[in-house]
């Protein structure tokens, strides 16, 4: 293989890792692009046989993921921040007005609190059934069969 050649692949490679990290942000692909990055350089300054160029790529990319992403995890990877509705997971509820998710209606009370609800699987509540709360969806409870 050429130089250019060499030059060439090890500079696709960094742009199609790059282009996936970018697009997934999961953090796996960036130190790949990384590693093609190096190895490039390696070639630059004269490493001209391909196993060890893939070599370096491989022990750079493995590294510093090993070394980096739980620090990166740890500052760009934001927790989801659990709030008051839920409390109410887990917990046993009324029904204060029929649950059918065919007409979109339906009601819980559950903590002294009035929620809109929906049946988990579909099934139909009806007024002063006891349901649990499995879920939350945007503003409604998902509810299932005790």
């Amino acid at each position: 293989m050429t130089i250019g050649a060499m030059l060439s692949f090890w500079i696709f490679l960094a742009v199609v890792f790059a282009v996936i990290e970018g697009a997934t942000m999961q953090l796996t692909t960036g130190w790949f692009a990384l590693g093609a990055i190096v190895s490039f350089f390696c070639v630059l300054f004269g490493v001209t046989q391909f196993s060890t160029q893939v070599i370096i790529f491989f022990s750079v990319s493995i590294i510093t993921l090993i070394f980096t992403r739980p620090l990166l995890k740890k500052y760009l990877v934001k927790k989801r921040q659990p709030t008051n509705a839920d409390r109410c997971i887990g917990k046993t509820a009324v029904v204060t007005e029929t649950i059918d998710n065919i007409d979109a209606k339906g009601e819980v009370k559950v903590l002294g609190q009035t929620w809109t609800a929906r049946s988990a699987d579909g099934e139909v509540f009806n007024e002063g059934e006891y349901v649990k709360v499995d879920s939350i969806d945007g503003v409604k409870l998902i509810v299932s069969k005790i």
